[in-house]
């Protein structure tokens, strides 16, 4: 008797000894909890420790003969606010970076604009203060007509999980916003397809996002490069070489920010194509992809320091809209 009671007192010192080490063990910040795998040339900037959930990294890597200047914000909007935001008048992403109450990180330009208007998606917390173009006109049989495209827009749902669509805000600006496993199969030149609705493109649904950011076209979907410029009647320079800004989500679900700059002739950085930006992104393991506003519109500013150089002579160019990254 005496011997099992021994070895019962023996396993609960051994038992009390485990729950001691087990208290010790810190929590995991984002990074651990979330692996990121990325290309070597992928280089971890020493910006953010981790802690607050985004990581900044930065590339020179040649892309063919081309030599380019890079940077991608890793975060997990679990742990952050990710917040687009529009002005009535267009202004800097530092300013944007400077207006913004609260502890920001990061601000980089948002999708497309005109004088004083967005032409792109911006929605926060469930409230929508520009859709996606929702009609344009484009040359058929040699008249100016009436085109309905469904545009990018990348969105975070009430769950903080990541999804890209192609979009149409249905039945009047400010209705219900539709999602499309396709896009609308625009072609300029080609008769204009019918107004989206809940039925056309098929397979149509509401697409509940509590905050999204428009852009055009969609570069990566599902884990496979589909760059749908001529669907959604997009012209951007697409096999230029320019500065690029772009966003899309890891399989864990992490978002990646992506900026790359273009036009510094005395650095000999042309920028990229929009086949080079959706290859740079799926390698590093992005699921699905846009393309946000480019050119001298591309711009990416952290802890209040630009991290590419402007690519208008003039430097940072205004914008209409843009997306902040803060503590929540």
């Amino acid at each position: 008797m005496i011997k099992y009671q021994i070895i019962f007192l023996f396993i609960l010192f051994l038992s009390g000894c485990k729950s001691d080490v087990t208290k010790e063990v810190p929590p995991l910040n984002s990074e651990e909890r979330k692996e990121i795998t990325f290309p070597q040339h992928w280089i971890k900037q020493s910006t953010f420790d981790g802690s607050k959930g985004l990581t900044l990294y930065r590339s020179n890597t040649l892309i063919g003969t081309k030599k380019t200047n890079m940077y991608a914000l890793v975060f997990d909007p679990v742990n952050v606010e990710f917040k687009p935001v529009i002005s009535s008048t267009a202004k800097k992403v530092s300013q944007f970076f400077n207006d913004e109450s609260g502890d920001v990180y990061a601000v980089t330009n948002g999708g497309y604009f005109g004088v004083g208007v967005s032409y792109s998606l911006v929605r926060w917390n469930g409230e929508t203060s520009a859709d996606n173009i929702r009609a344009l006109n484009r040359n058929y049989q040699g008249v100016p007509t009436t085109y309905y495209p469904t545009r990018a827009a990348f969105g975070l749902d009430i769950q903080n999980k990541p999804s890209v669509e192609w979009v149409y805000t249905v039945n009047q600006a400010g209705g219900p916003l539709y999602s499309y496993p396709q896009p609308s199969p625009n072609v300029e030149g080609s008769e204009p397809q019918p107004i989206p609705s809940s039925s056309f493109p098929s397979g149509g649904s509401v697409w509940e996002v509590k905050s999204a950011i428009g852009g055009s076209p969609v570069l990566v979907k599902n884990g496979l490069v589909k760059i749908t410029d001529a669907e959604e009647l997009i012209s951007v320079d697409n096999t230029s070489s320019r500065a690029r800004t772009a966003i899309g989500y890891l399989e864990n679900d992490l978002v990646v920010l992506l900026v790359a700059e273009g036009g510094n002739t005395s650095e000999s950085i042309p920028g990229l194509t929009l086949q080079d930006v959706a290859v740079q992104m799926k390698d590093m393991g992005c699921v699905s992809v846009i393309n946000l506003d480019g050119g001298g519109s591309s711009a990416m500013v952290v802890k209040n320091n630009h991290t590419i150089k402007p690519s208008d002579v003039v430097g940072e160019r205004a914008v209409i809209s843009a997306l902040v990254i803060k503590k929540k």
